[in-house]
């Protein structure tokens, strides 16, 4: 999968990044834990530099 870089990803697009099911993003929204996230209309939308930022950070952890 090609991911854009210049546009918000959907939570597909942010679960194949982090190769983790849609479900579990949801879960974290829901928990208010995992990766930055916020909401256009009813949909979740992740920012990639945000996303990959979080995703280093957790691996430094």
């Amino acid at each position: 999968m090609d991911l854009p870089e210049d546009r918000l990803w959907t939570v597909e697009e942010a679960a194949y990044f982090l190769n983790v099911p849609v479900k579990t993003l949801y879960q974290w929204k829901w928990l208010g834990e995992g990766p930055p996230v916020r909401k256009v209309g009813r949909h979740l939308r992740y920012n990639p530099a945000r996303l990959r930022a979080w995703a280093d950070l957790d691996e430094a952890a």
